[in-house]
């Protein structure tokens, strides 16, 4: 019995060690979410100088564990090392979320979410490399990568703030509102993937051929582009009737304000950028940094969901005989 209530009094202080403190387990989700975003330029980094098959296997190149030095080589495992490190990041936002005091059960779930994601992501990368840049894997590698922004964001906000740190919204226009921006952010960031795959940064370099999108012929990419460009400036009109309808004055809360702003002028930018890049020609430059600007406008999205916040339930607000806003 000693012996037991012994072993049971060294596990609970070895917990008490271990312990870290709800802001430092706050520190550690944001630096994941920034490694994530790293890693999404510096795959589209890879595909811009056309180092795709830097490395033409995996996990080695050219059969080697440290790689010739040679420029889209070493842009190409550049990145597999950034991977990994990632990896460690995450890693550690996982593992973490078990000793963060108080526990939180939903903090531990979406932090195992990203390390399965990133190993996800490095057998994707390998399969994109075996079948010799295939667009439809590229495009798939980065979709996972933006839903990796999705469950770190969703990891480090709940990290940031405690269960019941404020009252649920009252105002569902603008709520849904706000949310209806999301499918609007991921269709633009799809079609903006596949104007990518049809042009002329599909990731080779001289003397190799990859295949690109060419659904339309030789029109292909002109086609996205309309296409994309036409999604977009819906996505930037409805994300500036947004911000008018969450600071309307008759039953607009005002609590995204902010993140609709910054989301508004980055997508007034990035339209500016991508009308540019296609009249230049798509310069790699170029496109690298309307791809910064897409990660930061979907992060911002996604900061205007989660300041918005949750909603009261109908049924709360009728047993309180809280009167529902116009249009709701």
């Amino acid at each position: 019995m000693a012996g037991t209530e012994q072993l049971a009094s060294r596990s609970a202080s070895l917990r008490a060690r271990l312990a870290i403190s709800p802001e430092l387990y706050k520190r550690v989700t944001i630096v994941a979410v920034s490694a994530l975003a790293v890693i999404v330029l510096t795959g589209a980094a890879v595909r811009l100088t056309g180092s795709g098959l830097g490395c033409p296997d995996w996990p080695k190149c050219y059969g080697r564990t440290i790689p010739p030095l040679q420029f889209h080589t070493v842009i190409e495992f550049g990145n597999r090392m950034v991977t990994g490190l990632v990896g460690i990041i995450v890693i550690a936002a996982a593992g973490l979320a078990f000793v963060r005091r108080p526990y939180r059960r939903h903090l531990a779930i979406l932090g195992v979410l990203l390390p399965i994601g990133v190993v996800g992501q490095a057998v994707l990368g390998g399969l994109v490399v075996r079948y010799d840049l295939n667009p439809y894997l590229v495009m798939l590698h980065f979709i996972l990568s933006m839903l990796l922004l999705d469950a770190s964001f969703a990891l480090a906000w709940c990290a940031a703030h405690e269960p019941g740190w404020r009252e649920a919204s009252h105002d569902r226009l603008g709520t849904w509102s706000i949310r209806a921006l999301v499918p609007f952010g991921q269709l633009t960031v799809l079609l903006g993937t596949m104007a990518t795959g049809a042009g002329p940064h599909a990731g080779e370099h001289s003397g190799q051929l990859v295949k690109r999108f060419t659904f339309e012929g030789r029109d292909t990419l002109s086609w996205m582009v309309a296409r994309h460009g036409a999604l977009a400036a819906a996505f930037g009109l409805a994300a500036v009737a947004v911000w008018f309808i969450d600071r309307r004055p008759r039953g607009g809360e005002r609590r995204a304000q902010r993140p609709l702003t910054v989301l508004c002028l980055l997508l007034l930018a990035q339209g500016v950028l991508g009308f540019i890049q296609y009249r230049l020609h798509v310069p790699a430059g170029m496109v690298w940094a309307h791809v910064t600007l897409a990660t930061a406008s979907w992060l911002t999205t996604l900061w205007a969901v989660a300041s918005a916040g949750r909603l009261e339930p109908r049924a709360r607000l009728n047993e309180a005989g809280v009167a529902a806003p116009a249009g709701a």
